[in-house]
Parts: C-alpha cells; sequence; structure tokens
C-alpha cells in the first residue's frame, strides 16, 4: 500500500475521471469543517446572548454553499497557471488535488474547533488553526505536483 499525497492522488487519478467522487470529497471535507465550527459557536452564543441556531444557519450556508464554489473557482485558477507553466495535467486533476487534500486535512479543522470553543481566540488556538492551514496547503502542494505530471504519468489516457 503506498502512502503520501502524491500516491493517493496517483491512484485516484488512475481511475479515471469521476466528478461525484471529487465533489463528494469537497463537500465531505465542507461539513466537518462546518461541524468544526459548532463548538465556537456555542460559546459565542453563551458569551453574546446570540442564538445557535442563526449562528449554526449562517454556518451552514457559507461551507455547502459559499466554500464550494470558491474552491471550485481556486482550482481553476491554479489549473490555469499550471498550464501556463508547463503542467500537463487536467482541471479534473487540479479539483481532485485540491479536494482531496481540503479533505484529508479537515481533522485538523476539528482539534481547532474544540480548542476554540473551549478556550476561545487563545494562542493554542490560533497554532491548531496554523497546524491546520499549513497542513493543508503541504498536502495540496505535493498532491497538485502530481496532478500537474499529466494523464499519461499516472495510467489514464
Amino acid at each position: 500500500m503506498r502512502t503520501g499525497p502524491r500516491a493517493v492522488i496517483r491512484e485516484h487519478l488512475a481511475r479515471g475521471e469521476n466528478e461525484a467522487r471529487a465533489l463528494a470529497f469537497l463537500m465531505i471535507g465542507c461539513i466537518l469543517v462546518f461541524v468544526s465550527q459548532w463548538p465556537r459557536l456555542a460559546r459565542t452564543a453563551q458569551l453574546e446572548g446570540d442564538e445557535f441556531p442563526r449562528l449554526a444557519a449562517y454556518a451552514l450556508l457559507g461551507w455547502l454553499m459559499i466554500w464550494p464554489l470558491v474552491f471550485y473557482a481556486l482550482a481553476g485558477v491554479v489549473h490555469t497557471v499550471s498550464r501556463l507553466t508547463g503542467g500537463q495535467g487536467t482541471a479534473f486533476g487540479a479539483r481532485l488535488a485540491l479536494f482531496w487534500s481540503w479533505l484529508a486535512a479537515s481533522p485538523l479543522a476539528l482539534l481547532t474547533g474544540i480548542l476554540a470553543g473551549f478556550t476561545g481566540a487563545s494562542i493554542l488556538t490560533n497554532l491548531a488553526g496554523l497546524l491546520w492551514i499549513l497542513v493543508f496547503i503541504g498536502l495540496w502542494w505535493r498532491s497538485q505536483g502530481e496532478a500537474a505530471r499529466g494523464p499519461q504519468v499516472y495510467g489514464v489516457q
């Protein structure tokens, strides 16, 4: 069994283009990040006298409607830049690399959310959030590098 982001992306790309799988990666990652917001939202509702259901509804709208569109646009921009700089990958490969990386890093969002619920905007919460973003960027960088190599490398014609 291969490990590492490059091997995982190579195996997913070798299965052929399946937009439903890529979208599932994105939506599951966004759902996990939405759930990770609950402790922070509950803390905010308690401390500021706000309504948790209203805050959760806004977060739901953001994470399940707006952010997926942002991710699709970001994948398109990255694919375009990749092609302009000599990459041989497909637009699907760029989307898959981004969406899989988001899903793979999402457990750290859960940790960040728990810390935000318990400690608020503390240094510990900020460090966990920084770790989450750095892991996501690292996974995405390596995954996108593999996806940009092109279909001929990972066995899809």
